[in-house]
């Protein structure tokens, strides 16, 4: 599957972002999804997951009760809503796609290019 994530840029702390992952294939519906971010200097992280069906999801502790991951298999795209966004979580944004995945970087075998999210203070 290749993906293609879109919707980052640049946006005041408080204020909200909804970046979006289009998958190709007919095959998308059956993966398992995820969001990463890698902030200057630091290693890539875990953001959010949601299963294939769309009825599991999981969340970083530092993101919980902010950012929402839903997904459209009908549109071949995974979301990430990004709500009180704050200066911490300015880093480039990552999608990713396993048949199986998790919540971590190694459960993913496919990834799309990043999209940048700056957030200002």
């Amino acid at each position: 599957v290749q993906l293609q994530a879109s919707g980052g840029g640049l946006v005041q702390a408080g204020g909200s972002l909804r970046l979006s992952c289009a998958a190709s294939g007919r095959t998308f519906s059956t993966y398992a999804m995820g969001w990463f971010r890698q902030a200057p200097g630091k290693e890539r992280e875990f953001v959010a997951a949601i299963s294939w069906s769309g009825g599991s999801t999981y969340y970083a502790d530092s993101v919980k009760d902010r950012f929402t991951i839903s997904r459209d298999n009908a549109k071949n795209t995974v979301y990430l809503q990004m709500n009180s966004l704050k200066p911490e979580d300015t880093a480039v944004y990552y999608c990713a796609a396993d048949l199986v995945g998790g919540v971590r970087e190694a459960d993913f075998g496919s990834w799309g290019q990043g999209t940048l999210v700056t957030v200002s203070s």
